[in-house]
């Protein structure tokens, strides 16, 4: 199967810097269609790579694609960007699948992962469900981004907090998947939780 990629070979701005020391793993995860992709592209400081393939009708009766009728393409293995922290640090963000005929990815794109990002669609919040589960099965730190799309309902947070059986600790917020300014604020929420669950150092 081939993957899509925009151009052959890295550009000079896809080159890691020099500078850079160490690195941290994010997984965005969530249903089929809620804007994974997206929000990996946009936020990304270099081109992402993507396996979306067009759905073809092998997928018909098997993935449930209620609400996004429209949908043309999915991911069948992980999105990938970048993001530079600072000099020293950079920031790798993989993108799961949302269907289940491939969570058994899953596993390898988790391994070694700081946290999570949770992308929800107020129109199928049942596809989360499972979703949630398995990361809190899997003891994965995570925050849950509710994606606005224009034709979803809206809800207070606390309400859909509620309906998603949330712990009161994991925050919830929403956001603009196009957006980069939008999608980076979900993704400083995310290492706000996480520095949040680090313990303070003993005293001497």
């Amino acid at each position: 199967m081939d993957y899509k990629s925009s151009d052959s070979g890295p550009r000079h701005e896809d080159l890691l810097p020099s500078t850079v020391a160490s690195a941290v793993k994010v997984v965005v995860v969530g249903g089929f269609g809620v804007g994974k992709t997206t929000l990996v592209g946009a936020v990304s400081e270099i081109r992402p790579l993507t396996t979306e393939e067009t759905m073809t009708q092998a997928g018909a009766g098997v993935d449930d694609t209620a609400g996004v009728e429209r949908k043309s393409e999915t991911t069948v293995a992980m999105d990938f960007g970048r993001i530079s922290i600072n000099e020293q640090l950079v920031l790798y963000l993989f993108g799961t699948p949302g269907q289940q005929r491939f969570w058994f990815l899953w596993d390898g794109l988790f391994e070694g992962a700081l946290g999570a990002v949770v992308l929800v669609d107020t129109r199928r919040l049942e596809v989360s469900f499972d979703v949630i589960g398995l990361l809190e099965e899997r003891g994965v730190p995570f925050v849950v981004a509710v994606n606005t799309f224009s034709t979803s309902p809206s809800h207070p947070l606390e309400e859909l907090r509620a309906a998603l059986d949330l712990p009161g600790d994991v925050p919830i917020v929403e956001c603009d998947a196009r957006s980069r300014d939008s999608s980076r604020d979900v993704l400083l929420s995310l290492m706000r939780y996480l520095y949040s669950l680090t313990p303070a150092p003993e005293a001497s």
